[in-house]
């Protein structure tokens, strides 16, 4: 099954001034997650665009993916990259064609995947209301919603497989519309998560798509070696030297002894 990883560099630039740059425990997560792909899955990708293929072409890290494709547009198509700082996934997505594997750079996959009918995302999310609040809390200048089954609980898209072409369609074309239509405000989080992980469960309940998990939400702490998604722990390796040196020691012995055609990509890192 081939595989997309995706890459928006527009959340930086409009947060920071100078060159773009990745920290070094994102680039090992992201080599990993590329690498593990290829040994047990298919292909994979990176979208992105042209300050993001620059980046990874001058890296010379280029190199974990079968293909870059510049197909991100810079501009985010008017989308506020503030405010919808995974934008740049959904205007990704509308390039594939389904079925289709979008993964997170910081999460991998070290087992072989099986693919039918059904949806698969990451896990379920609980409906807190701070993070997850009713439909009417959105303010659209001229998008209006389907009647969505509010209900049903989010999909985590750090994995997401889509079945077919239809699904797809639906979700991505019903995301961008709601990212375009939005009401710019300082919500950072709501209105991401809902175009990106809520929508997408109350488009599968409304298209009557058959939805599946890779992990149950109500064990996603506990012990297991099929899947590894960093997202929390960067914030730790920031606040922790020592773990964040553990952390990239582990990556890159990982990477030399099951990779050794890639070992150069540790050499690369380091120097970065």
């Amino acid at each position: 099954m081939n595989a997309i990883h995706i890459i928006s560099t527009a959340p930086f630039f409009a947060k920071k001034s100078g060159a773009f740059f990745q920290e070094d425990f994102d680039l090992y997560c992201t080599v990993l997650s590329a690498l593990n792909w290829k040994k047990h899955n298919g292909e994979i990708r990176l979208f992105t665009d042209s300050a993001g293929a620059e980046y990874y072409r001058s890296t010379g890290l280029d190199g974990i993916w079968d293909e870059i494709c510049v197909c991100i547009p810079d501009d985010m198509e008017g989308i506020d990259p503030k405010m919808f700082w995974a934008g740049g996934k959904l205007l990704a997505l509308r390039e594939c064609t389904a079925p289709c594997v979008m993964i997170d750079t910081d999460f991998i996959v070290w087992k072989k995947l099986c693919f039918g009918k059904e949806l698969i995302a990451a896990h379920r999310e609980e409906l807190y209301p701070d993070i997850y609040p009713p439909t009417g809390y959105f303010r659209l200048k001229d998008h209006i919603l389907p009647q969505f089954d509010e209900k049903v609980l989010p999909l985590n898209t750090a994995f997401l497989y889509l079945p077919d072409n239809d699904i797809k369609e639906f979700y991505v074309s019903q995301a961008i519309a709601f990212m375009r239509s939005a009401v710019s405000c300082d919500d950072r989080l709501c209105y991401m998560v809902f175009a990106e992980q809520r929508m997408l469960a109350m488009c599968a309940e409304y298209t009557g798509t058959p939805v599946k998990t890779l992990l149950d939400k109500d064990h996603l702490f506990f012990p297991q070696d099929s899947f590894t998604h960093l997202w929390g722990a960067k914030q730790a390796m920031r606040d922790a030297p020592q773990l964040r040196s553990d952390f990239c020691r582990k990556a890159a012995e990982r990477i030399c002894s099951e990779f050794p055609d890639y070992a150069y990509t540790v050499d690369l890192i380091q120097d970065l």
